[in-house]
């Protein structure tokens, strides 16, 4: 578990990245090269200062922005549903298809919150063929692509998990090739009640539900392990019944994480959570992909938030799962 903080990341240069690209794709080199980068092994935190707790019932929003093109209106969305615990992947900092911008930090500063934020992949290119057209320049000032936990009460404790993989990413041809896994980002959230763990996920998608399971598993082991006794609450994109038949019910993190004490919620569970976007490679794609999972927490509702704006425009590829916690269980 990383638990180092700075207020900003080292940048690999230019042509460290480069060379990143031509190395052999062997596990033992990109675990190697994951353990050489300071951005990968540090949490990035900022925001606004703030000091109170939270008040019970409180909403909590988890969201995968893909890549947040549109910070400023994913803000304005997240404003509307009062969430004062937000949980986003797919976040980029220095990319150009986002013009450079640090979209974290931008939503974060519209919602008035502080923020962790954990670089989960280094890009290597620009990103994917249909993402070029959003690029004003040819190069990455920075290449980060990661989760972040935003909240309007103090992040305590930050820290990045990164879970398990078999850097798919690194070793597989792609139009994509990155340096890194998948990763969670979380901290300890203080409530009038009392503290409980919040944590933002963003699972492996070209994989299988078992290999979801074992990311999942080894995420509860290493936050039991942060915070001993504590209720959890973990949000994101789990991509439920990707590459696994098309249907989340596929997956058995289901089943495991209920085992373990936990309840999972995914809004009305016949209604997916994907749409078509302005980038989407699988316009076509719907899938129910996007889940809030407690323990030690009294959820009442959960339900999905539209990502089109007022214009109809998509914002991103994924649905908000939204729910109100009451208290604690």
């Amino acid at each position: 578990m990383i638990r180092k903080t700075v207020p900003a990341f080292d940048v690999p240069t230019q042509e460290a990245r480069e060379a990143f690209i031509t190395l052999e794709k062997r596990p033992d080199i990109h675990d190697a090269t994951i353990a050489s980068l300071n951005c990968m092994n540090t949490v990035r935190i900022g925001g606004a200062d703030l000091s109170a707790p939270l008040a019970f019932p409180f909403t909590v929003a988890a969201w995968n922005l893909e890549r947040c093109l549109f910070p400023l209106e994913s803000a304005e969305k997240l404003r509307k549903t009062g969430a004062p615990l937000v949980l986003v992947s797919e976040m980029d900092e220095g990319m150009a298809r986002t013009g450079q911008a640090d979209p974290t930090a931008i939503v974060a500063g519209e919602l008035g919150m502080n923020y962790a934020y954990g670089v989960e992949f280094l890009e290597l290119s620009l990103g994917s063929e249909i993402e070029h057209s959003f690029c004003k320049d040819d190069f990455n000032e920075k290449g980060f692509h990661g989760n972040a936990l935003m909240a309007s009460t103090p992040l305590k404790d930050p820290f990045v998990f990164r879970l398990p993989g078999e850097g798919k990413w690194f070793k597989d041809s792609n139009e994509q090739p990155r340096v890194g896994e998948r990763c969670a980002i979380g901290a300890t959230v203080e409530t009038e009640a009392g503290p409980f763990v919040a944590i933002s996920v963003h699972l492996e998608s070209v994989a299988d539900g078992p290999y979801r399971e074992r990311q999942m598993s080894a995420l509860m082991d290493a936050v039991e392990a942060y915070a001993p006794g504590l209720p959890i609450l973990i949000g994101g994109d789990l991509n439920t019944g990707n590459h696994s038949g098309g249907d989340y019910r596929t997956d058995t993190l289901f089943a495991m994480a209920e085992a373990r004490g936990f309840e999972c919620h995914g809004g009305p569970l016949d209604q997916t959570s994907t749409r078509p976007s302005l980038i989407t490679r699988f316009p076509e794609r719907a899938m129910k992909l996007d889940w809030i999972v407690s323990r030690g927490l009294k959820i009442s509702e959960s339900h999905l938030v539209s990502s089109l704006n007022e214009e109809g425009k998509p914002l991103t590829d994924h649905d908000m799962i939204v729910c109100t916690v009451e208290s604690f269980a």
